[in-house]
């Protein structure tokens, strides 16, 4: 993707946040060099802040997603059972717009429709060796009550309504009817190791540099921060 690009998808998904009355943290608008002179190695760390993705494909309006992580622990201390032992994330599917089919190896995460048009995902359980069982669709909670899905079946989250994922559910999910507001919260959020994709594609973005970022994703860190 571009910088001009992503720097138009931030800035109006921003917008559309907002327009559902969700505030973002302050640390969300903090120009580059604003983050380069903060305190911000626990930031890095915990990969918190803009995340925007088209899983390297190049073609972001059809498989992509919008995301920005809140908050976030770390995977030492879901180890060990204490400590910061969740995470939370706001996101963005667009109408049509796929995140593709994936599992986790350690992270269970409600997805919940905070808003927009309907949330669909398809969902599969896995082979005893870990890999996708396309034979065979899945069993989860939807708020609480349990709900089995057939291979092929498609479960529709409507605004307000949420699904529980444990690691060895694959799952892929789009907008329908609309652009989403999705909420997640889950236990640590590891997105540089934790994504195990059924097609063999890079988690985050390469970005052209054609103009100068807005705000730094979470990806930029390496580069803008030296760390």
């Amino acid at each position: 993707m571009n910088r001009s690009d992503v720097n138009e998808v931030l800035l109006a998904g921003d917008r559309f946040i907002r327009s559902f009355g969700y505030v973002m943290p302050p640390f969300a608008y903090w120009t580059p060099d604003e983050m380069k002179a903060a305190p911000h190695g626990e930031f890095v760390r915990r990969a918190m802040g803009w995340d925007i993705t088209d899983y390297g494909q190049g073609k972001f309006a059809e498989l992509g997603l919008f995301l920005f992580t809140v908050r976030n622990g770390l995977v030492a201390d879901l180890r060990t059972g204490g400590g910061m032992v969740y995470a939370e994330k706001i996101m963005i599917s667009r109408d049509q717009q796929v995140s593709p089919m994936h599992r986790h190896f350690l992270k269970t995460e409600d997805i919940i429709n905070r808003g927009g048009g309907d949330l669909v995902l398809e969902l599969h359980s896995s082979h005893a060796d870990g890999s996708i069982d396309r034979a065979t669709g899945a069993s989860v909670l939807v708020d609480g009550s349990r709900r089995e899905l057939k291979a092929g079946d498609h479960l529709r989250l409507k605004p307000g309504e949420s699904v529980t994922l444990t690691p060895e559910v694959w799952h892929a999910f789009w907008g329908e009817t609309g652009d989403v507001l999705i909420g997640e919260v889950s236990t640590v959020n590891d997105d540089r190791t934790d994504n195990w994709f059924e097609m063999e594609i890079p988690r985050y973005t390469e970005i052209t540099e054609d103009t100068a970022p807005v705000h730094l994703l979470v990806s930029d860190y390496p580069k803008y921060l030296g760390t």
